[in-house]
């Protein structure tokens, strides 16, 4: 059974008439007089009759009309999402993310991508970087975010660098000074989050390299619990500045240069399978990308 023989059937019992239906689908009469044969030895029984210059239908062709409508309203919508899908303006969206950047920094990105993009389904899954990785290699997702981790399968694009800056709350002897000495921050408890995500060893290879042994350091599991800790006062912490942008601004939370300390950036990194085709959606997301942060994606 073709999408023509269906066609050819619904459009004849809209106008009653062989050589109207064949007008309006723009076929020759004996074509479409063909089609509509064929699809009558296929099930099997006359879906017309013929009266004079026109048709109606048999009781079979009126019991299966609904059905044969149905059918190339299925079909028809199918063709629209494929069409979609192609364009990106229909379809799913995947992506894989590291916590900090699912948080603070793709909801921004994801307004930009829905606004125009309505018709996408998006999916977000979030894990650390070399999960992350895991999930672009299974084609668990399409797109994935995190450090920048090499395989010969992926590709590695770095879209921006997240400083680490130091906080302390609003109550810190630190917060009105904006500097401290190195020699002063052994005096302090320091607050760390997630141990195994790659911000862990860039906050305690800072504090090796300058040479500094804080006092005590309580770990916690997430950059939120982190900044709630802090606000308190119970220590301070060194995050990623996109994370407490809002606090800073709000005055819970105060920056402080490390005098004579070097600048320590995350690279954060776009990742997606090589040599796999791009569906419409995907290649919407990354063309954003590249108009947001400046950077060429290849395909």
């Amino acid at each position: 059974m073709e999408l023509a023989q269906l066609e050819a059937f619904i459009t004849a019992a809209d106008c009653g008439s062989f050589s109207r239906a064949a007008e309006i689908l723009n076929v020759a009469q004996p074509s479409l007089s063909n089609r509509i044969q064929s699809l009558e030895r296929e099930v099997g029984q006359a879906l017309f009759e013929r009266m004079g210059r026109g048709v109606k239908l048999t009781d079979s062709g009126r019991a299966f009309l609904p059905y044969a409508q149905r059918v190339l309203r299925t079909l028809q919508e199918g063709i629209m999402v494929l069409e979609g899908t192609r364009e990106g303006t229909g379809g799913r969206l995947t992506i894989g993310t590291a916590p900090a950047v699912g948080t603070y920094v793709l909801p921004r990105i994801l307004k930009s991508f829905c606004d125009n993009h309505e018709g996408v389904d998006v999916l977000v899954r979030t894990g650390h970087s070399d999960e992350v990785l895991d999930m672009v290699m299974d084609d668990d997702v399409q797109v994935g975010f995190g450090r920048p981790i090499n395989h010969p399968d992926v590709r590695t694009v770095v879209i921006y660098r997240d400083e680490l800056v130091l906080v302390v709350s609003s109550n810190h002897r630190y917060a009105k000074k904006g500097m401290v000495k190195v020699s002063e921050l052994s005096d302090e408890s320091l607050i760390v989050f997630d141990r195994d995500s790659g911000y862990y060893g860039l906050i305690l290879g800072l504090f090796r390299d300058l040479g500094v042994v804080p006092q005590q350091q309580m770990q916690l599991d997430s950059i939120e619990a982190t900044k709630k800790m802090v606000e308190s006062n119970l220590g301070i912490a060194l995050l990623p500045e996109v994370s407490v942008d809002r606090e800073i601004k709000l005055g819970t939370l105060h920056k402080v240069h490390i005098e004579s300390a070097q600048q320590v950036e995350r690279e954060v990194a776009v990742m997606y399978r090589r040599s796999k085709p791009q569906s419409g959606p995907m290649a919407a997301f990354l063309a954003l990308l590249e108009k947001l942060y400046h950077v060429q994606l290849p395909k």
